[in-house]
């Protein structure tokens, strides 16, 4: 199961801020679609009478819903119409996302596969090619087979006699997906067909594979309805899907994510079980003895009960003792060994004991053993022996993300991407012998990376808390207190930021604006304990955490009030919407993306039950009922002057449905008093965020920058780009921020001479 279950062009924008350049003028008043209100619906949880006026708008395929949605993208069309640079900003996103992407390549057998996106096609082609440097071939074409760029397709696993393939697809981002299965000798695909899958992948065993599906739902409700009853199947290649064997099912609980693995060698068979997105059960089942899987094979428990994460990373045959990642007794993770025979915990051996920083995930390849760390947000590599000695670091291109290293066994080297927040992914080879990297593939950009630094600060929350936080600029941007400024976070899910790419965050950064990412408690930075003093009744933490970073900018002058916007996504989405309910003049400008924002019902529909370890569940309780309703950003909407405001969600959108969004902004705008727009922008034929064709991307990123712009008074220009300042010597400070970025410290994070600088040990 994947629980990850988330250029120099001829002219750039200038901006002109309010003072410099007439601003464009915002719509003085606005006149919102009527919403119709149920004055009877609602529910009494715990003694107390919530009302829910919009629960209408819940039923995603009726008539009635879809005129609403209509009508409200044609209020926002209207709005956006009249800002005057939103063409121009399109052309210039489009411009900058123009450029080669390309990924790591995927050995299977003599075979590579490589996905590649010549610059503006809606989603990745997949091409395979006969040796490393054998000429690209292609694979499935998602283009060709979908000319409206709404399919996804996603290698999931090769059999380990590397004649199959099966691939997972997804359509208008949904997160079903049906998944099929490809012979990779004729390069053509099979009639296996997997229907109703959500959360899968597929562990290859003999001639076949484990996989997760659900029952069939019931026509109409596939985006809306809570997925109950997950199982996990063994499908045999050339076999109907009616004939897969059942291996594992709980018929009592359905609110249960599951899904198996096989380890490199098909030694073990392993089985996570999760009440949702927060601790797991891990068990496993020994195919040496050439079992076939059937209901009554049997899982031996490696970890029980849902308090800890404990993930079987492969298997060692020197030592005949499985490898295992996990955080018991160890909050930021430490990695042991285990005898099949012998899977207490008392018995477990450390091969990579816990260190203070996060150890985040651990690949092999070539025999080796290659860990993640994360320190302060930022990646560090070390490999080891497969035994844990002979530790080594992975030197880095700089301070920002990696990832990759894995392979098989016998093989001499691999691969692995490299990104920060001005790179946007140079992909690696790297020797298992000799322990060197060299450069396979980096993109030619339309932008130059230079002219950006990078600087990372801790501020104090409410509490005292030091909280680290990216900032993002040009080398010339100084703090005048009145640059336009975008504050990002995310805040939940053990799920940690650290460097990453943004075509779209150019379009803010070219005209002098500041990003800043902040790591918030709720995430994973720095283990457990970071994550647990963010969730459930402390999630209120994660909400002072980012309300502190928007004043700690305002107060060291990188922007203020009128000239800052804030956004998230998904969580991040509920993280805006609890914000701005609970400080309106945080902020001029807001954007809640596919937000979680009925935090009274979200379990309810399509996965939201798997959130209920990390929020909690008003329907338990009436001590989670209380700390939930003091938050839910829809059950917190007062009459008051709230910031101009864009939600963002999508039709197909069904890992948080998008009644959330639905109800939250109709609410909002009965509620609002000032005159900030406060609309509302719905993706048709998309979903969640993931698989988006490029086409939508920069039509819905534009749009976001034009309403951004014309809310915090800044004009884009269309200006021939100054001319580059020469490099200067690497003995020379910048003022602010220390050594020049473009010395020892190439795509790096210099420090801030702000309170609490982090350096590099």
């Amino acid at each position: 199961m994947d629980r990850s279950s988330l250029i120099a062009l001829p002219f750039v924008f200038l901006c002109a801020c309010a003072g410099n350049e007439e601003p464009v003028t915002t719509v003085p008043s606005m006149t919102y679609p009527e919403t119709r209100q149920d004055s009877t619906a609602g529910d009494t949880l715990h003694g107390t009478f919530i009302s829910d006026p919009y629960r209408w708008l819940e039923n995603d395929t009726s008539a009635e819903t879809a005129d609403w949605v209509t009508r409200q993208n044609a209020a926002t069309e209207a709005y956006l119409s009249k800002v005057p640079y939103r063409e121009s900003i399109a052309k210039r996103y489009e411009e900058i996302y123009n450029f080669p992407k390309v990924s790591a390549p995927w050995k299977v057998g003599d075979l590579y596969f490589i996905s590649k996106n010549s610059g503006l096609q809606n989603q990745f082609v997949i091409n395979v090619r006969e040796g490393l440097d054998g000429e690209d071939k292609v694979f499935i074409d998602p283009n060709a087979i979908d000319p409206a760029g709404t399919t996804t397709f996603n290698m999931l696993g090769a059999s380990k006699d590397d004649k199959y393939m099966a691939i997972g697809v997804q359509k208008a981002g949904s997160d079903w997906q049906d998944i099929e299965v490809w012979d990779l000798t004729t390069k053509t695909k099979t009639n296996d067909l997997l229907k109703w899958c959500k959360f899968s992948g597929a562990a290859w065993y003999k001639n076949g594979f484990f996989y997760s599906r659900y029952p069939s739902p019931s026509k109409g409700t596939e985006l809306s309805a809570a997925s109950k009853f997950q199982k996990v199947y063994y499908h045999v290649v050339g076999e109907p899907q009616e004939k897969d064997v059942l291996v594992w099912e709980d018929t009592k609980n359905g609110d249960l994510y599951v899904g198996a693995g096989v380890t490199e060698g098909e030694e073990f068979a392993t089985l996570y079980i999760s009440t949702g997105t927060d601790g797991f059960e891990q068990y496993f089942h020994d195919l040496r003895t050439g079992h076939i899987p059937s209901p009554q094979t049997k899982w031996v428990p490696l970890q029980q009960g849902f308090d800890h994460k404990t993930s079987i990373v492969g298997y060692e045959p020197k030592s005949s003792r499985l490898l295992v990642m996990t955080d018991v007794e160890a909050p930021t993770y430490r990695l042991v060994s285990v005898d099949p025979a012998k899977p207490a915990p008392t018995e477990w051996k450390d091969v990579i004991p816990m260190r203070a920083e996060l150890l985040q995930s651990v690949s092999t390849g070539g025999g080796l053993l290659f860990a993640d760390y994360l320190k302060d947000a930022t990646t560090r590599i070390y490999r080891f022996n497969s035994d844990g000695t002979g530790e080594q670091e992975v030197e880095l291109p700089g301070l920002g993300s990696a990832g990759g290293f894995g392979g098989k066994r016998e093989d001499t080297y691999s691969f692995y991407s490299f990104t920060s927040f001005t790179d946007p992914g140079t992909i690696y080879r790297y020797d298992y012998v000799t322990g060197k990297s060299e450069v396979y593939f980096r993109p030619e950009l339309r932008f130059d990376p230079s002219l950006y630094i990078t600087e990372q600060v801790f501020f104090p929350s409410k509490d005292g808390t030091k909280v680290p936080m990216f900032i993002v600029r040009k080398i010339t941007v100084e703090r005048n207190g009145k640059n336009p400024a975008l504050l990002y976070a995310y805040g939940g899910f053990n799920v940690s930021l650290s460097p990453s790419f943004s075509t779209s965050r150019m379009i803010l950064l070219e005209q002098g604006g500041v990003f800043a990412l902040a790591n918030l408690r709720g995430g994973g930075e720095y283990g457990e304990d970071w994550h647990k003093a963010g969730m459930l009744e402390k999630k209120q933490n994660v909400f002072d955490d980012f309300i502190a970073a928007a004043e700690y900018l305002k107060a060291m002058k990188w922007t203020d009030t009128e000239h800052l916007g804030i956004n998230g996504g998904s969580n991040g989405g509920l993280l805006v919407g609890a914000v701005m309910t609970q400080r309106p003049d945080l902020a001029g400008v807001c954007f809640p993306e596919v937000g979680v924002l009925d935090m009274l019902r979200y379990q309810k529909f399509t996965a939201g039950f798997g959130w209920t370890p990390e929020y909690g569940n008003a329907d338990k309780s009436p001590e989670e009922f209380d700390f939930l309703r003091k938050y839910s950003p829809l059950h917190n909407v007062k009459p008051a002057s709230y910031p101009a405001t864009l939600v963002m969600t999508a039709d197909h959108d069904d890992r948080v449905v998008p009644a959330h969004s639905f109800k939250f902004i109709s609410t909002l705008q009965r509620e609002q008093l000032g005159e900030a727009p406060v609309l509302i922008r719905i993706q048709t034929q998309a979903g969640h965020g993931a698989g988006m064709p490029t086409s939508k991307i920069i039509e819905q990123q534009a749009d976001k920058w034009a309403f951004f712009f014309n809310n915090v008074g800044v004009v884009p220009l269309t200006r021939k780009p100054p001319k580059r300042p020469s490099d200067p010597p690497c003995n020379v400070a910048y003022p602010e921020r220390g050594i020049s970025p473009r010395c020892d410290r190439p795509n790096g994070i210099v420090p801030s001479l702000a309170p609490w600088t982090r350096t590099r040990s």
